[in-house]
């Protein structure tokens, strides 16, 4: 059987590790994760806004140069660069799969107060010393406040391995001006702005505690999609891609089984 390609997009501040338990459990395919630009050992870029991912993105794809359309999966930040993505070059892809997907303005909702804060830490990162800054953006303790937020999870060995996971790689970015930049980039934008112009068929998944993006949001984004469904993983939030990865990739696997 002919190995499907999947090419797959983590979020913010992530690497492609965040992924590997997903990819790690997908049967027939062929999964392609790389560093995000300005993260771990992603690509240096002249600007970090969105249009510039989407053209990255798209140079990516056609260097791997693939015999047959890829699918394409994105994660949290990685949903609204995939969806861009889908828009702009449709016939580069064959299906679309956001995890987590960003469905609504981070300045607005549940978290919208803890936006403005982060907007306004990342500035500082920036603006200090580049030292200085990469020390704040790196901290323990402001790594595992974020940590903390996300994770749903009881259970204390999984909570320990997400924390774990973000000290590792939360903190392998170029530079405070990339990680400012990228975060600019992900509260100015969401999948909402393009879903009603993406026919490529597309499959969400979400977590119902996302507070990220509430349940209720997924659902209107998907009336804005052409083509698309809905998977909704109970008891998780922002963080399926550690705290359920058995249950994302069995609804990949099966979507991509799909005709």
């Amino acid at each position: 059987m002919t190995q499907r390609p999947l090419i797959m997009i983590h979020g913010f501040r992530g690497t492609h590790h965040g992924l590997a338990l997903i990819a790690q459990k997908l049967k027939g395919v062929t999964t392609i994760v790389p560093d995000l630009p300005g993260f771990g050992d992603g690509d240096m870029l002249h600007d970090y806004g969105l249009d510039t991912y989407v053209e990255w993105l798209h140079s990516f794809i056609a260097a791997q140069k693939i015999s047959q359309r890829p699918d394409l999966l994105g994660h949290s930040f990685g949903s609204i660069i995939c969806a861009a993505y889908a828009k702009k070059y449709p016939t580069t892809i064959r299906k679309l799969i956001l995890v987590n997907p960003i469905g609504a303005p981070a300045l607005e909702g549940p978290r919208a107060i803890l936006s403005k804060i982060a907007v306004a830490y990342y500035w500082l990162g920036k603006h200090l010393p580049v030292r200085s800054g990469r020390a704040l953006l790196s901290s323990k303790a402001s790594v595992m406040l974020m940590s903390n937020v996300m994770a749903k999870t009881k259970d204390p060995e999984l909570r320990a391995f997400i924390h774990d996971q973000h000290l590792r790689y939360f903190s392998q970015f170029d530079s405070p001006n990339s990680v400012y930049e990228g975060f600019v980039t992900s509260i100015s934008h969401s999948v909402r702005d393009v879903a009603a112009q993406v026919a490529t068929k597309t499959l969400l998944i979400a977590g119902d505690k996302d507070d990220i993006t509430p349940l209720e949001k997924q659902r209107e984004l998907l009336a804005l999609f052409p083509n698309a469904q809905l998977v909704v993983i109970n008891g998780v939030g922002h963080l399926t891609h550690y705290e359920t990865p058995v249950q994302v990739a069995a609804a990949v696997q099966d979507f991509i089984k799909s005709e």
